[in-house]
């Protein structure tokens, strides 16, 4: 089971230390959230920060662009540092999913393909063997802090008939309680933001460390 703090739950002034206590904390990769405010109604950051995270640490940077024109910027983001690049699967955002995941994989990258709660699971089929992972949005993107929802389960259960060695990633509202439902249903990837950074009561490592024991045993 791989765990891949949110750096977007993390503090916005301190990125570079978020990312070393991710790697002290036992965090497997390290989710970067990419918004555009067009796709997205919201604004984060490009590949400048990319690069700074890839200094700052050594755990894979899995780098999530909820863009319009993704193409534009994979390489960009692969020079920066990214290790892995997911794009999205909508129309909406405006690019031929085919070819920008063959050129992620052409510059040895691994591919990610990413499909929003409202779109069907169907849009996914025809890109199965051309990724390396495929997320599975268990929120609305944009901003964090939302709630889970769990009519999603059925998308990974789906995903996981049809592609039984396929790495499946989710994202939102993961805490615990969630985490263990998107495993049973087929989830081997999971992003967690204000669970991990802004835990009520746990430091990083130790809330980690709970998700983990949550999903394994």
């Amino acid at each position: 089971m791989i765990i891949a703090p949110s750096i977007l739950a993390g503090d916005f002034g301190n990125f570079a230390g978020e990312a070393r206590r991710v790697e002290l904390a036992g965090g497997d990769w390290l989710h970067c959230d990419v918004m555009d405010g067009h796709f997205v109604p919201n604004l984060t950051f490009g590949p400048d920060v990319i690069a700074a995270l890839r200094q700052a640490t050594r755990v894979p940077l899995d780098v999530h662009l909820m863009i319009e024109r993704p193409e534009r910027f994979v390489e960009r983001f692969i020079e920066a540092g990214a290790d892995h690049i997911t794009v999205h699967v909508e129309a909406e955002a405006k690019h031929d999913v085919a070819w920008t995941l063959q050129l992620i994989r052409s510059r040895g990258k691994k591919a990610g393909l990413s499909l929003n709660p409202p779109t069907p699971v169907e849009k996914v089929f025809p890109f199965l063997d051309q990724v390396d992972l495929l997320l599975v949005m268990t929120v609305n993107p944009g901003f964090g802090g939302q709630a889970f929802i769990p009519e999603c389960l059925d998308k990974i259960r789906e995903i996981r008939r049809r592609a039984p060695k396929l790495a499946i990633n989710v994202d939102g509202g993961i805490n615990p309680t969630t985490a263990r439902q998107c495993v049973a249903a087929g989830a081997t990837i999971l992003v967690a933001g204000n669970s991990l950074f802004r835990h009520k009561t746990l430091g990083l490592p130790e809330a980690i460390k709970e998700l983990r024991t949550h999903v394994e045993n």
